[in-house]
């Protein structure tokens, strides 16, 4: 366990009245405790999750590879800014680790590439294949495969995008033995009811507010699938 929990300093929010301050279960949970070296943020669209995340890797100094200097439609001064309002609780010092987003890995893989036409050798980090070679499914799970080996605190924003259900269950395995080592503590923002099933982990209903931690067969995420699968 390299971070046990984090605190929500709500009280000094800038602003009330916008995203993501306005969004209820910011300003009504004050702490969220990370007891298992796995844990799950699982709750509907807009729920705030990924946002939560997103603020944590701020506050944990973690990089994000993102494109910036886009215009926007509406800009909201606030918008990446909850980072700043989030303590992170350290359970033994600072450790490294990395964030993963499907969007951000695009832009990360793109400048492995670059960096690998003059150093090939990058590429022994991530099972010696340039990630743009392989299909979008193969180049995560070499990813993962690869990045989860070292020591660190990891972020996930919803892996299981371009992730077939089998490569899910690969995740689901990879994460419970890498957090079973010892040396990785995975903290995961997710709709897949494979990667909910990771073994001890624990699951917070970002439907609720404040967020609470729910049992794996009381998300709506399980009884959605079972409803269906029972109907066909």
């Amino acid at each position: 366990m390299h971070v046990d929990g984090l605190t929500i300093l709500s009280s000094k929010f800038p602003s009330g009245d916008l995203y993501p301050f306005i969004l209820p279960l910011f300003q009504k949970t004050p702490h969220l405790a990370f007891e298992t070296p796995v844990t799950m943020f699982a709750g509907e669209n807009g729920s705030g999750k990924s946002t939560l995340l997103y603020a944590m890797a701020q506050a944990c100094g973690i990089h994000i590879w993102q494109e910036s200097g886009r215009t926007r439609f509406r800009n909201n001064p606030y918008e990446d800014r909850l980072g700043q309002y989030v303590s992170i609780k350290w359970t033994d010092g600072k450790v490294p680790g990395s964030f993963f987003g499907s969007e951000s890995f695009q832009h990360f893989r793109l400048i492995l590439d670059e960096w690998s036409a003059s150093d090939p050798g990058q590429l022994n980090y991530f099972g010696g294949k340039s990630l743009m070679t392989q299909s979008h499914g193969e180049s995560l799970m070499s990813f993962f495969t690869s990045r989860y080996a070292i020591l660190g605190l990891y972020l996930l924003d919803e892996p299981e995008t371009a992730l077939s259900p089998k490569n899910q269950i690969r995740l689901m395995e990879l994460l419970s033995k890498a957090s079973e080592a010892g040396h990785a503590q995975f903290i995961v923002a997710t709709h897949s009811p494979i990667l909910l099933a990771c073994p001890h982990a624990v699951i917070y209903n970002f439907n609720t507010s404040p967020v609470k931690p729910i049992a794996y067969k009381d998300t709506e995420h399980y009884q959605i699938y079972k409803k269906f699968l029972e109907n066909q």
